[in-house]
């Protein structure tokens, strides 16, 4: 077992032989716990190490554009055309979305964001309301119901 010595900041140097076997990268994270007297540095993996997907050429391109489109709508999602499904699909496939959120990302989505903002922007909208009885007794007087 290699002796490491604690620099001035509390800093480690992990032995060569402990980073390469762990396939460590500079930059990796580690979670420190003391435990029983002993320290425990333990690789905490923000992201799963695995290869890229392989993408045709055809697929490069439409990725490509959804990392546009992804960056457009982040940055103004009122003016930005939203994914079509395969490059939602691509863009999951890749990283840069969430698979589980991907329908938000497409352009259907989108366009009902649009219409969304465009209502509040006009006034078309009710409230707010103290109470779900306010809310009610306010349907009901737009609808011509006593």
């Amino acid at each position: 077992m290699p002796a490491v010595r604690i620099g001035p900041k509390h800093q480690v140097t992990i032995p060569k032989e402990v980073f390469d076997n762990l396939a460590l990268s500079v930059g990796d994270f580690l979670n420190a716990t003391a435990h029983a007297g002993r320290i425990l540095l333990i690789p905490l993996q923000l992201s799963a190490k695995a290869p890229a997907p392989r993408l045709t050429p055809t697929e490069q391109r439409r990725l490509a554009r959804a990392k546009v489109k992804i960056e457009r709508i982040r940055h103004d999602p009122i003016h930005s055309k939203g994914l079509t499904t395969q490059e939602a699909h691509l863009a999951a496939k890749a990283g840069l979305i969430d698979s589980d959120q991907m329908y938000w990302w497409t352009e259907a989505w989108q366009k009902e964001e649009r219409a969304a903002v465009a209502d509040v922007r006009a006034g078309r909208v009710l409230g707010p309301f103290a109470t779900v009885e306010g809310f009610k007794q306010d349907l009901k007087k737009r609808r011509g119901i006593r």
